[in-house]
């Protein structure tokens, strides 16, 4: 049986960017959007942790810690605005809001 390496959480880390990073450019629907960034969020995680433990300090961890947090703060504040946008223009696609307009 072969070992999990740093390698192995890389290529893992890599897949997740790169799918997060399609689903906000190819994406109109703003859940899915929200959905890609945490995705990329954890990719980020991912790479904080493996590189922490193939350095043998916590510093990663802990970092890791604190984007999960902001993670979750981005997904309520995002959520929020969601449903506040889906009450006034009943709909969720990036496309059909142009509040911000002149």
């Amino acid at each position: 049986m072969q070992a999990i390496t740093t390698t192995h959480y890389l290529a893992l880390s890599a897949a997740l960017l790169l799918i997060g990073t399609i689903g906000v450019i190819t994406r109109r629907n703003i859940v899915i959007v929200l959905m890609s960034l945490e995705l990329i969020l954890n990719a980020v995680n991912i790479n904080l942790v493996a590189f922490s433990k193939m350095n043998a300090n916590l510093q990663g961890q802990i970092f890791a810690i604190f984007v999960i947090t902001i993670a979750v703060a981005e997904a309520a504040v995002g959520l929020g605005i969601l449903i506040a946008l889906f009450r006034n223009k009943e709909t969720v696609l990036a496309d059909e809001i142009d509040l911000l307009k002149w």
